[in-house]
């Protein structure tokens, strides 16, 4: 019975064993709740005072606990995990620990990271046909079999390629690329490629290898003015980079990093939110997403409990993209595993190289899954498993922190979006509250030592119109600054070996922020520094020391009329007195009886001998006249010419005289620019390496290129080491300084030796001087014209120019020119030859009057008359036959007489009782 017991009671079991298996299998078929299993392999760290755990170890753990506790991705499936640790770089440990794990039955196997690791555990999954997911970057060739092989974080080459368009899109042409390792060369091939294809200079640096003290790299890229710096390495070792860069003073306004590890927005970014630095970056991790926000919120709550702390530099609690990639990752596991619930797992072993039956399905499903992520949409290609379709944010550092200012993609490419701020509003963003450090140099009266019984330090020490434009400047802008001395006491200028001097390197140098001093705009130093809006327009003089009066002497009365005017004078007082000689003897109507009281006299005489000529000339010139009066018309005509001549002439140098009399005549020995250049008397030169000798270096004009060559063959004595020095020299000796205008007139009213010759050689203008690149200079040209729209740049310039009022004694009067009273000789002349034609018509009408009553012809009379009109031995000249003269009692008849008298005589009578009689 007993047998029968027990074998009836054996049925039974084995009916019920039956039974149960029989119900486990149905609740299998049909989706009832069971248990599969993930496998996480984490590299550890010591740090005191125990191991840390990892972000990706947490961010995986929690990923599980999410999915079981809401039920909505696997709701019939319990999901659990296998975690183990391994030493970094130990590939023999994570081989051992994958082969654990995969006993145990797992359907995936995250990590590790590393790649000696990863290689390793990717060969037995390789093997068993087990998915292995990854969340760091891993280079893959192209040749890639790893079939069962999927990496959540984005291919490298869309990378490279967002990191090109970015350099693109900011428009650098010199780039300074910063790799840790050489991975990084794979990871930038592209950009490293594009100088090739683009117009881009690329310097490629490595970090050092043995050690984390990044400042000498950063010390030789500061002196080399590497200013637009890309920086491929982990967001712990850029953290270190940053801390660094700011102790040596390259956290500034001019320097523009840009980071390629996803991990800047979780760097404690707030040392350097106020220093101006330029720093982008690129985050997969959507946050702008509530869903994400609330998730990222969650786990960073669970993360701040966790100890020990986390790794430092990093933001308290925050969520690295690789901890965000491990959390995707679990889930789209999770999401491929509900597409095929059927699926067994079995216990595999890696010396029997047996793989699992439903690894290549498995591994399909997690190839075609899509699903929104923290990190965006989740697509792998479905060949070589990689992430080649995501959406990258562009991140910038501003004041408030780290915003998003654009989108990369590897279909739409990128597209900032960001907002730029109204222009105009309000100017004083960027500058207010901000210290900068501003260079110049003691000029006056630009900056000056301010003259106080007390000690002054700081920038009390200063005054002067620079100055005051400064105190502007910071009272409109908002900013702080402290004045210091350029070392060198130099403006800037670039020697042969191409290096800068003065003010100007201190700008390239970013040792200073601005330069406030007269620092002339010029195309050199446009190309290595930035200019503000011209405060002051200005061009080069000559800067030369008063002449002294003119020596009067005895002959100081013929100043007023210029020596070629006087001779001009002497020649026409030579030429009237002549033409009126010669006149006076063609014209009858000169000539007159010696004797009137004589009838029989045969002799006529002519007033105007060349003598008398001669003195009528200078009697009217003197304006005191004479006893001689011309008679005939065409003499007339010359006399009213003449006292015209010399009314104009008389009045003029009178007028001249009273000038001459009560200004002191003022002589320079050169008056242009030219004149310096053709002499070789009078030193002259510049300040050493001002823009005023780069103007005349550079200058392919022949006259300021033969000045050139005088004054640098003379460099010891026409170059000066400053405007004062100049100065003095002009006082001293015969030297000219040829320098801005502006300096001349402050000089010229407080010294009233010294005068300014000359016009202006060119024009340009004094401006403020910025690094190349620097924010600042808009807003300060913006701000100096606001000051020259109110005029307080004006105000500023009478207040500091106003000196004792020196009297300008240029000379307002000079010698009259033939330009001036050229056209009394015009009328001088014009009177003579009408005064000839006139004498030739009397000459030929009083022949024919002649010819006709002495019955002979016209020709004969006119040789003799001609013959008798050039005898210069006698001056007198035979008349004609007299009439027989009548003795009688009777009274004269005088109208008989008038009517028929000699020619040139006057009316008169005689009383002598004789009556004349004419045949």
């Amino acid at each position: 019975m007993r047998e029968i017991w027990l074998s009836s009671r054996a049925v039974i079991l084995e009916y019920w064993t039956a039974l149960v298996l029989g119900l486990f299998w149905i609740q299998y078929a049909y989706g009832m709740p069971h248990v599969i299993r993930i496998g996480g392999i984490f590299e550890q760290t010591e740090s005191p005072p125990g191991p840390a755990v990892s972000a990706e170890e947490q961010a995986f753990k929690f990923a599980v606990n999410n999915i079981n506790r809401n039920r909505t991705l696997l709701p019939n499936t319990t999901l659990t995990y296998d975690i183990q640790r391994i030493n970094i770089y130990d590939s023999f440990e994570a081989s051992r620990k994958a082969c654990d794990q995969l006993s145990l039955g797992v359907v995936a196997i995250f990590g590790p990271s590393h790649s000696s690791s990863s290689n390793a555990v990717q060969s037995i999954c390789n093997a068993l046909e087990v998915p292995h997911i990854q969340v760091r970057w891993k280079h893959h060739p192209m040749d890639n079999r790893d079939t069962f092989y999927a990496n959540l974080y984005p291919d490298y080459s869309s990378l490279s390629h967002a990191i090109l368009d970015l350099v693109q899109f900011l428009k650098w042409r010199t780039a300074t690329v910063v790799y840790d390792d050489s991975t990084g060369l794979i990871r930038l091939q592209e950009l490293i490629m594009a100088p090739s294809r683009y117009n881009i200079r690329l310097k490629i640096r490595q970090l050092p290898l043995d050690s984390d003290d990044t400042r000498p790299l950063l010390k030789e890229m500061k002196r080399g003015r590497e200013f637009r710096i890309i920086f491929d390495c982990s967001h712990t070792m850029a953290a270190q980079i940053l801390k660094q860069a700011l102790s040596m003073g390259m956290m500034t306004e001019y320097y523009h990093y840009i980071f390629t590890t996803l991990d800047l927005f979780a760097l404690d970014l707030e040392p350097y939110r106020y220093c101006g630095v330029n720093m982008t970056g690129f985050r997969i991790l959507n946050i702008e997403n509530p869903q994400v926000a609330s998730i990222v919120e969650k786990w960073s709550m669970e993360r701040l409990q966790a100890t020990p702390k986390p790794d430092s530099g990093l933001l308290d609690g925050i969520m690295t993209t690789d901890a965000a990639l491990t959390y995707d990752a679990v889930h789209i596991v999770s999401v491929s595993y509900q597409r095929a619930p059927q699926m067994t797992v079995n216990s595999l072993q890696c010396h029997r190289h047996k793989p699992w039956r439903f690894g290549g399905r498995f591994m399909s499903f997690i190839k075609e899954s899509h699903w929104e992520g923290l990190t965006g949409r989740l697509v792998f290609n479905k060949t070589s498993g990689l992430r080649t379709d995501f959406d990258l944010d562009i991140i910038s550092l501003k004041e408030d922190g780290l915003e998003k200012v654009g989108k990369w993609s590897p279909t739409g490419g990128l597209n900032i979006t960001e907002v730029p701020r109204p222009r105009g509003m309000n100017i004083t963003d960027s500058l207010s509250n901000r210290s900068l450090i501003v260079t110049t140099i003691l000029e006056e009266p630009y900056v000056m030592f301010k003259k106080s019984y007390n000690v002054l330090a700081g920038n009390d020490r200063f005054e002067g119109f620079c100055i005051d434009l400064l105190k502007e400047l910071a009272n409109i802008l908002g900013f702080m600054y402290e004045i210091r001395l350029v070392p060198d006491g130099k403006y800037g200028s670039q020697d042969e070996k191409g290096q800068w001097n003065g003010m100007v390197k201190e700008l390239m140098e970013h040792k200073a922020d601005l330069a406030v001093a007269p620092l002339t705009i010029s195309y050199m130093r446009e190309k290595v520094i930035d200019f503000s809006k011209p405060y002051l327009n200005l061009g080069i003089s000559i800067l030369y020391r008063k002449p002294n009066g003119t020596n009067s002497g005895v002959f100081y009365f013929l100043n007023p009329l210029s020596p070629d005017i006087w001779m001009y004078i002497l020649l026409a007082y030579l030429g009237v007195s002549c033409v009126l000689f010669v006149i006076a003897r063609f014209s009858p109507y000169e000539w007159y009886d010696a004797h009137p009281c004589n009838p029989g006299s045969d002799i006529v005489e002519n007033n105007f001998t060349l003598l008398n000529s001669f003195w009528f000339g200078v009697g009217s010139l003197m304006q005191q006249g004479s006893e001689l009066m011309p008679k005939a018309l065409s003499t007339r005509i010359i006399g009213g010419i003449w006292w015209f001549f010399t009314l104009i002439i008389i009045s003029s140098y009178t007028a001249n005289l009273a000038a001459f009399l009560t200004v002191e005549r003022m002589e320079s020995p050169v008056e242009s620019a030219d004149d310096l250049a053709k002499q070789t008397k009078i030193e002259y030169g510049v300040v050493k390496d001002g823009a005023t000798m780069t103007f005349f270096k550079k200058s392919k004009i022949s006259t300021f290129e033969k000045m050139w060559a005088f004054m640098s063959s003379k460099q010891n004595t026409a170059l000066v080491k400053n405007n004062e020095e100049g100065i003095q020299r002009v006082l001293r000796a015969d030297y000219a300084l040829l320098m801005e205008s502006t300096t001349i007139d402050y000089v010229t009213q407080r010294n009233c030796n010294l005068t300014q010759i000359g016009g202006l050689i060119d024009t340009k203008g004094y401006g403020i001087g910025t690094p190349m690149g620097s924010p600042f200079r808009d807003k300060i040209s913006i701000a100096i014209l606001q000051l020259l729209e109110d005029g307080r740049l004006h105000m500023l310039k009478e207040k500091w120019w106003r000196g004792n009022g020196c009297v300008d004694e240029k000379e307002e009067t000079g010698p009259l020119g033939i330009q001036k009273i050229g056209g009394i000789f015009i009328v001088l002349a014009a009177g003579l030859v009408l005064s000839v034609f006139v004498a030739i018509g009397e000459f030929i009408y009083k022949l024919r009057k002649t010819a006709e009553r002495e019955q002979r012809s016209f020709c004969s009379a006119m040789a003799d008359e001609i013959r008798l009109s050039f005898t210069c031995e006698r001056r007198v000249k035979h008349k004609t036959q007299p009439p027989v003269m009548v003795k009688t009692d009777a009274v004269i008849n005088m109208h008989t007489f008038n009517d028929r008298r000699l020619p040139g005589k006057d009316s008169m009578t005689c009383n002598t009782g004789m009556t004349p009689v004419f045949p």
